[in-house]
């Protein structure tokens, strides 16, 4: 039963991603947002990047897997790159949240390198690498896995290799594998947002005495009021990221310090199959979370996203007026 319960809310959480991460695709590609071009690189990288893994994950693994069993992606040459282009997209959605995360680093607390580094050149540069270096990691899990069981010479299906469980190389590649994500980024989004936090703090606590001492009074701060909204954009997306990781990130130790096996599926009421999917579950709902965050943190954004749901009725209503 709790299988099944897990079954169906990632259903629908894929459902819900494929719509808002669309949604955010074409109301940031519009700029009507008052967001820089800079972050609407990153924004809108994370959204793609997150409508990748909705294809690979969700309509080529989980919706094929469970509807189409035993359909042509099932051959285990397809189910391993299927595999491997799912780690490299979820890699890149979530070093692409660290770029995002150290760019309103450096705009907020080095006003000297801001001038060279947020800028739309950089961010497409850190773009491009953080894609490349994430499918050139993930080339690697194509060789993890071996057939189920072959029939009439055609391999079926994706096993994990005994051996990735006693080689020593592939022990230190998942080592680095699971450090590197979502372990490295957990620590760099933390240690960016406390220093982050820490020097808009100070800014605030200068300005406010400045002020004060200038005025004899408190006065509305534009410049204060601007970095508040940088740093609730900032915190709401890394924060949601950590926290719908962290079950992700424990099955990972948890498969590696009590040295036992991934989870193969074969038994739906094991505690650590309810484990992981739930960890899968909570990833996938951590990106279809974020156009709630650019909605409740933006004004720009929810009015085009108004005039987005208004805009089919609009047209049908000039288009009944026309024929009339």
């Amino acid at each position: 039963m709790a299988s099944e319960l897990v079954k169906s809310n990632t259903r629908e959480v894929q459902c819900l991603r494929e719509e808002t991460n669309l949604a955010i695709i074409v109301i940031l590609s519009r700029r009507r947002c008052g967001l820089s071009r800079c972050i609407t690189y990153y924004l809108v990288s994370m959204a793609v990047t997150d409508l990748l893994v909705m294809i690979t994950a969700v309509i080529l693994s989980r919706i094929a897997g469970i509807y189409f069993p035993s359909s042509f992606l099932s051959i285990t040459p397809l189910c391993s790159l299927r595999s491997s282009l799912i780690y490299a997209a979820i890699d890149s959605s979530a070093w692409l949240t660290v770029a995002f995360s150290f760019d309103r680093f450096v705009a907020i607390c080095c006003q000297k390198l801001k001038i060279r580094y947020c800028t739309q050149m950089t961010a497409g540069l850190v773009i491009a690498i953080v894609s490349i270096l994430s499918c050139i990691k993930n080339t690697f899990m194509y060789f993890i896995y071996e057939p189920m069981y072959i029939g009439n010479n055609v391999p079926w299906y994706c096993g994990i290799k005994l051996e990735f469980y006693t080689s020593i190389a592939w022990a230190v590649y998942d080592l680095i594998r699971s450090t590197l994500t979502p372990c490295l980024p957990f620590i760099l989004i933390l240690l960016l947002n406390a220093l982050t936090v820490r020097h808009i703090l100070v800014a605030n606590r200068a300005r406010k005495r400045l002020q004060t001492r200038s005025n004899g009074k408190r006065q509305s701060d534009a410049e204060m009021e601007k970095r508040r909204k940088s740093m609730i954009l900032l915190f709401a997306v890394s924060g949601s990221f950590i926290l719908l990781y962290s079950v992700f990130f424990v099955t990972v130790l948890y498969v590696r310090i009590s040295n036992v096996a991934y989870s193969s599926g074969s038994d739906f009421t094991e505690s650590k199959f309810i484990l992981e999917e739930t960890g899968y579950m909570l990833q996938f709902f951590s990106s279809c979370i974020n156009p709630f965050i650019y909605a409740g943190t933006q004004g720009k954004f929810r009015e085009e996203l108004k005039n987005g749901v208004k805009y089919p009725f609009s047209l049908i209503v000039k288009l009944y007026q026309f024929s009339r």
